[in-house]
Order: C-alpha cells, then sequence, then structure tokens
C-alpha cells in the first residue's frame, strides 16, 4: 500500500525540536505506527502488547532503556506505564528535544500517565483517520478552515478537493486508512473484525463487562444516535440497565476514541440553552456496519443519511482542528423554542456558526439556525456563518451566511465576500 502523507507531519516535526518527548494518541489503526515508521526509519522501535511484559519493560524499566538507543518510539506506552517514569527520570538529566516518541491508544491511560510523569517534558499530538484532505488526489498543503477562522470575511473562490470515490462509498468505507484500499465486498468483514478485535478487545482490558453481547448491542445503539444529543435516560432504556451504566459504557468509547462528544454553547445571560451534549462516533463506516447498512447506495435511502453526512462532516472538521496551530473552542447550539446549530466555533472572542445539509443545494431557510444564534446573542461577535453541503460551488443564501461544498480544498485565489 502507498503511504498517504499525513497533515499533521509538520507540526509533529516541528514539536520534536523543541521538547524531549512527543506523545501521539489516537484509536487503533489510525496510522500512528505507520505515521512514525515512514519518518523515522532508523529509530529504535519497540511495541508493547497487553498480555507480554516485552523485553522486561514492566518488570525493569530502566534496565530495558538502558539497552536501547535514542532516539526511541514506544508504541502503545499504556501496556508498560511504568516505563515513563523511568523516561522522567532520564529527560531530567538532559533535556535534549526528540528523544522519544510514545504512542497511545487509550487517552485517559496515556494522559494520566503523562499527567503525572511528564508534565513540562513533553507536548501531546492526537492523529485520526484518514481526512478528506488526506485521501484526496490533490492534497492541500493548507486546511480552509484556518483561512476562514483567520479571515472571516474570506469564503469564496476554493477549490475542490479531487476525492477517489463518491460521497456514499466514501462513508460507507469510513476513513480507516485499511478500508480504502479493500474491495467493497471485503468491507463489512473488516469493520466486523476492527469491532472484535480492537473495540470489544480494549473495552474488556479497561473494564469488566459481565455482559459482552449486550455491550455490543450498546455499541450499535451508540451508531444509531451519532449527530444527537445524548439522552442518557433513553439510552439506558432501551437496553434496560441503569443510567450511569449508559454513562460508564459511553465513556470507555471515548477512552478508545471510538466516540467523542460536543459539549452546547451556553452564555450566563441565557437559561433557554439545552445543555446535553451532542455525541458522534468517529467514523462512518463503523456506523454503517453497526447499523447493517448493505452497501454505498442503500446509505441515499437510510433514516441515518442525515447523521451519516453530519458525522462526517464534523469529524472532519475536528481533524482539521488539530493540524491548526492556535486553540478553538468546538459547541453545538439549541434554543429552548427547538431552533439550533450544529457546531459553533469560538476563536478570538468571534463565534463561527456552521449548518450541515445533505443536500446539493441549500436554500435561505436552511441558514434559520445560524440566523437564530445571530439574533439570540446580539451582544457577541458572530461571524459570517456556513452551510456545509453537497454543492459543487460556493455561493451566498443570505446576506451573511454562504453555502460551501463539504469538499472544499483552499482558495484559488484572493477573493472577499461582503
Amino acid at each position: 500500500m502507498q503511504y498517504i502523507p499525513r497533515l499533521i507531519t509538520a507540526k509533529l516535526l516541528h514539536f520534536l525540536q523543541f521538547f524531549p518527548s512527543v506523545v501521539i494518541i489516537g484509536a487503533r489503526q489510525v496510522g500512528k505506527s505507520t505515521l512514525l515508521k515512514h519518518l523515522f526509519p532508523n529509530y529504535s522501535y519497540v511495541l508493547f502488547d497487553p498480555f507480554e511484559d516485552v523485553e522486561n519493560a514492566r518488570r525493569d524499566p530502566d534496565l530495558f532503556l538502558d539497552n536501547k538507543a535514542l532516539p526511541l518510539i514506544l508504541d502503545e506506552v499504556q501496556y508498560a506505564p511504568e516505563v515513563i517514569s523511568a523516561i522522567k527520570r532520564r529527560i531530567d538529566r538532559n533535556k535534549k528535544p526528540g528523544q522519544y516518541i510514545l504512542t497511545g491508544s487509550q487517552q485517559w491511560g496515556v494522559m494520566k500517565q503523562m499527567t503525572e510523569s511528564l508534565t513540562g517534558r513533553t507536548v501531546i499530538l492526537q492523529l485520526e483517520s484518514f481526512s478528506l484532505s488526506e485521501i484526496a488526489v490533490n492534497q492541500p498543503e493548507n486546511s480552509w478552515l484556518e483561512k476562514w477562522l483567520s479571515k472571516t470575511n474570506e469564503i469564496a473562490d476554493f477549490e475542490l478537493l479531487n476525492l477517489p470515490r463518491p460521497t456514499f462509498e466514501q462513508l460507507w468505507r469510513g476513513f480507516l486508512p485499511d478500508a480504502q484500499t479493500l474491495p467493497l465486498d471485503l468491507l463489512p468483514a473488516f469493520h466486523a473484525s476492527y469491532q472484535k478485535t480492537y473495540i470489544e478487545r480494549d473495552i474488556r482490558l479497561l473494564a469488566d463487562l459481565p455482559d459482552l453481547h449486550q455491550f455490543t448491542r450498546f455499541v450499535r445503539l451508540a451508531a444509531a444516535s451519532t449527530a444527537q444529543e445524548i439522552n442518557f435516560q433513553e439510552l439506558g432504556r432501551d437496553l434496560g440497565v441503569a443510567n450511569m451504566t449508559a454513562k460508564r459504557w459511553l465513556s470507555l468509547l471515548r477512552e478508545i476514541f471510538e466516540w467523542y462528544e460536543i459539549p452546547p454553547f451556553s452564555m450566563n445571560t441565557t437559561k433557554r440553552i439545552s445543555h446535553k451534549p451532542k455525541g458522534y462516533f468517529s467514523d462512518s463506516g463503523q456506523v454503517c456496519y453497526c447499523q447493517a447498512i448493505s452497501s454505498p447506495q442503500a446509505i441515499g435511502s437510510s433514516p441515518l443519511w442525515g447523521a451519516l453526512f453530519e458525522t462526517a462532516v464534523v469529524n472532519e472538521i475536528r481533524k482539521q482542528l488539530l493540524w491548526m496551530t492556535g486553540a478553538c473552542n468546538l459547541y453545538h447550539w439549541r434554543s429552548h423554542s427547538g431552533a439550533e446549530c450544529d457546531l459553533i466555533l469560538e476563536r478570538d472572542g468571534v463565534y463561527f456558526p456552521i449548518e450541515i445539509k445533505a443536500k446539493t443545494k441549500p436554500t435561505r431557510g436552511d441558514a434559520t439556525g445560524i440566523t437564530a444564534f445571530r439574533n439570540a446573542y446580539p451582544q457577541i461577535q458572530v461571524a459570517n456563518g456556513l452551510i456545509i453541503c453537497l454543492a459543487e460551488n460556493s455561493y451566498k443564501l443570505t446576506e451573511n451566511d454562504y453555502a460551501l461544498p463539504w469538499r472544499i480544498a483552499q482558495r484559488a485565489s484572493s477573493s472577499t465576500i461582503s
């Protein structure tokens, strides 16, 4: 399989120039090991195992490290947490940048160890599965999202990504690297294996699950709930388990990066805002498998079509935010009266509203959620709104809002819409 460049590479290389260690976290099979082996083929490399004490690293971490040349890559370090304290002692003696690269696929376990032992000595990067920009034939150098957030009036005249397959097929495949090259008839088996081999196995390592079959049902129910506000009471009732059990199980999915949540936007001056987070599955292909969507063509008639498209778009935005240098907060908004806006991005005191519509020709009416958000908060600075959709070009919908194709690349020329 030909190596596909990852857009987080520049950030990783930059960090290695200044920090003694860098930690890369992310779900199983998103390409952490492939990225590092490609960039650093001559580095020492060790892959840890949950059932075997590789080279006695857990029993005697100092002896283990004494016999490893630097720079050193330690893959799946959550399975040998004893090594982290030993690394700390070495970094305290020698703070030379770029000595260690650690990876982990269980975020709380890795983060806890990093927080306790390597504070100030490391920086953490998150790697997700492929983005549209990475699988496109014309891979862009920069993120359109960062340009939009930096220059709130510049929206038009973007190039389109040249994607290798139609939208339905891409969503059905998902964005895991190994799913990109398999024949269509093998994808259900791939996603079934991924769930059994990685999701269920890692969950069993994290928690005691007396009924794995019931947890599997829960994963499928969570997949059906992607792009919706989370109602733990309903989740628990549908499975016949307590609300706290549903919360704990979702937390386990978050820990292995298969599920994430976007908090609601609220301000102290307003009390009519929903306080429920919105939940998303991390891969649209896994959602299709869990919901027995049998083919790419079946997506178009599925009741999950809109949720699948929203999940893919929100995932794409999250991935682009990981490449960016500046911080950005992410929210969703829903008023007590039912008006809602899928995403609100906050940066430098400016709020950037986004609606997501699974259609080719959004109309003015599709911007009503953004308009409602803007009217609800006249005291804050709200930028031009975007309706991300399946259109082939960007165009103006309202005085302040624009339709934007989801397979956008970057601006082809300098142009400003006012």
